[in-house]
């Protein structure tokens, strides 16, 4: 069933890919969604009056060729990927350009976790290694501040609450017109709005589009690569936060989770 959707219009929304073509790959052959085809889900629970298209900057060959005028779509969603955009390769910096594109000729954007740190890039901000830690699957202790209680992206959101994540990474300088929505102890910047010319962007640090279950089979099919970086210390620890995660599933609410992207959906609908 369909949740909600006041409008009979078809609105046409720009979905980009942040993930690598190879990593996308490689998510297939294990059997886990790519970021994009979890978003496609989440967004088909809301509505099907969207016409999507899908573009990946790292990868597209010719890529303003291949889509239509970036001023034709009524909004842009920018999801996750594995990348740190301080290692700034070709691959990186193809992603930062097309954003700065997308943020002087698409009014609408939500930013989300990988999304967010290129758009804040794009726009002046800086990112960084996180250095109080990491999510691995989960963010926790998520608190909304007072301009987040008053903003749209939050609306019905309990003002405290757990999250799907995974993220080293974090906004450590917002860009110029920035407002701070939400934190917790791990990132200052867990939810944030800036403008720069007539874009406005939703950013999020968060993945309100995946599930827990996709976050746990992430931490399976990353291990080695999160042994390696000291995120686990053993496999006796990967166990009992992947149980961790498991009760908090069992205690989330679908519509909940993904109340910022019905939010989203609802302010795409504005004239």
């Amino acid at each position: 069933k369909k949740h909600f959707w006041r409008t009979i219009f078809m609105k046409k929304i720009l979905i980009v890919e942040g993930n690598l073509r190879e990593e996308n790959q490689s998510f297939s052959a294990a059997g886990i969604q790519t970021h994009t085809e979890s978003l496609k889900d989440s967004l088909a629970y809301f509505t099907d009056k969207l016409e999507t298209h899908v573009v990946n900057p790292s990868s597209d060959e010719n890529i303003n060729k291949n889509i239509d005028a970036l001023e034709s779509y009524d909004g842009l969603i920018w999801g996750g990927s594995s990348l740190n955009i301080y290692n700034n390769t070709p691959e990186i910096k193809r992603q930062i350009d097309f954003m700065k594109e997308c943020q002087k000729k698409i009014k609408k954007i939500l930013a989300i976790c990988w999304g967010m740190q290129v758009a804040v890039t794009a726009a002046g901000g800086e990112v960084k290694k996180a250095t109080k830690g990491s999510h691995r699957g989960i963010a926790s202790n998520i608190e909304i501040n007072e301009n987040g209680l008053n903003h749209p992206l939050y609306k019905n959101k309990d003002q405290k609450f757990n999250t799907p994540a995974f993220n080293f990474d974090e906004v450590i300088t917002m860009p110029e017109n920035s407002t701070l929505l939400a934190s917790n102890s791990i990132n200052n910047v867990q939810g944030l709005n800036f403008s720069i010319g007539d874009c406005d962007i939703w950013g999020l640090q968060y993945h309100p589009e995946i599930t827990y279950n996709k976050m746990i089979n992430l931490i399976i099919f990353r291990k080695k690569r999160l042994l390696e970086r000291g995120a686990f210390k053993d496999q006796n620890e990967i166990d009992s936060h992947i149980e961790h995660i498991e009760r908090e599933n069992k205690k989330l609410d679908k519509i909940s989770r993904m109340r910022e992207l019905e939010n989203w959906l609802d302010y795409l609908n504005l004239e």
